[in-house]
Parts: structure tokens; C-alpha cells; sequence
């Protein structure tokens, strides 16, 4: 009986359908089961390792598919103190991943004046798009300089970087240069790549090296009082 039990038990945790709270009162809500993945787990390892201040916007966690999915072809996005994330994953740090970004995207709004108003991330980043634009340039992939100048998302620029180059071709360029192809897409998402990074891995020289001011930023977030949180 008790080996039974033992079975179900893990089997419950591993495809997780029953909704709950944390011990800080985050709703996690199921419209589809995450399978083969203890969801408990990965969301008290988030809690763990965020700090406290920085979750202060996502009051629910929800699971399963939605339309903006495939709209916008992403697998998890933050709409009025949610995350909404898939509940298809590979595994426990995918999950993590997609979690941790998310969180970062709910602070722009609120905070947005202590993450951007300095202009420190906003001119890393354009130096590094217009040095990536050079160097695309050299190699034949051409287009306007002003889709390398504008901050904000544009859709007709990422089909540009995603179809015209292609992400694996892409990583190739921008290596030293971004931590990854998705950090060159907008401002937004370089933060946010950033604020995944400094958070999922533990070894952040070569993030410091590569991204120095987005660096300092984060480490200054951590500090409710230096952040004016």
C-alpha cells in the first residue's frame, strides 16, 4: 500500500493538474497538466531564487495553450500580474527559463524608469546593434540602419534576423557581442535575456564582460533600497 501510494504521489507531482499556492501566495493555475515535470519544484526553486521585491507583480502562474502562442509565435508571455507560460516543456529548466524571463518583463512597467532612465542598457545596446549591423553588412546580410537604431520590437526586422540570416547563422555573429540572437531583437528583450541570465546561471563573467552596464543594473536590482523598489 504504501508503495503504491509512494508511485501515485510522484506521479501526481510529475504531471501536475491540481491548482495551488505558494507560501508567498502565488496562485499556480493548470488549464492544461505539465507533464513529467514536479512544477512545485521549479516554482519554489524561482521563489528561492529571485528576490523577494522582484516578484512583487505576478500574483498567478497559468499553464496550457493560447492563442497568443501562436500569434506571435513565443510559448509564454506576462498580461496583468500573470504568466502565462505552455505547458508543453522539455524539462525542469525549461521551465525555469521560461518562468524567469516572464518575471523580468513584469518589472518594465512599474520599474521601467529605474531600469531605462539613465540611458545606460538603452545606449549598450544600441552600440552593440549598430556594431551588429557592420557586421552583417560585411557579410552581405543588408538592411536599413534604422531598423538597427529603433529600440522597440519590429516585427518586419526580426523576420529579417530570423528568416533572412537564421538564428543558428545568427548566433555565429553575434558572438561576444550579445549573450544570445534573441537579446539583439528589441531593448525589452535584452533586458530581459539579461535579467534570465544573471538569474539562471551561476557564472556570470562572461555576462559581465559582454554586457557591462546591463550587469551593473542587475546587480543593483537586487538591493530593494539602491533600486528605490
Amino acid at each position: 500500500m504504501l508503495k503504491h501510494y509512494i508511485i501515485e504521489k510522484q506521479n501526481n507531482l510529475k504531471n501536475k493538474t491540481v491548482d495551488f499556492y505558494t507560501p508567498t501566495g502565488l496562485h499556480v493555475f493548470f488549464q492544461h497538466p505539465v507533464e513529467n515535470i514536479d512544477v512545485e519544484k521549479v516554482i519554489s526553486q524561482v521563489e528561492d531564487t529571485i528576490p523577494h521585491h522582484l516578484l512583487s507583480e505576478v500574483e498567478m502562474i497559468i499553464f496550457g495553450w493560447f492563442d497568443e502562442f501562436e500569434e506571435r509565435s513565443i510559448n509564454a508571455f506576462y498580461n496583468d500580474n500573470a504568466l502565462y507560460i505552455s505547458h508543453l516543456q522539455e524539462d525542469e529548466k525549461d521551465l525555469f527559463d521560461d518562468i524567469v524571463h516572464e518575471i523580468s518583463h513584469s518589472l518594465e512597467s512599474p520599474y521601467g524608469y529605474q531600469i531605462y532612465a539613465d540611458d545606460k542598457i538603452k545606449d549598450e545596446f544600441l552600440r552593440k546593434r549598430i556594431h551588429l549591423h557592420d557586421i552583417l553588412w560585411k557579410s552581405g546580410y543588408r538592411a536599413p540602419k534604422a531598423f538597427f537604431m529603433d529600440t522597440e520590437y519590429n516585427e518586419e526586422f526580426d523576420m529579417f534576423l530570423y528568416e533572412k540570416i537564421g538564428y543558428d547563422k545568427l548566433s555565429v555573429f553575434v558572438q561576444g557581442l550579445f549573450l544570445n540572437p534573441y537579446a539583439a531583437t528589441s531593448l525589452r528583450e535584452y533586458f530581459a535575456t539579461g535579467f534570465t541570465e544573471f538569474f539562471v546561471e551561476s557564472e556570470h563573467a562572461f555576462m559581465e564582460k559582454v554586457s557591462p552596464a546591463l550587469y551593473q543594473k542587475l546587480i543593483k536590482m537586487q538591493n530593494p533600497i539602491e533600486f528605490d523598489m
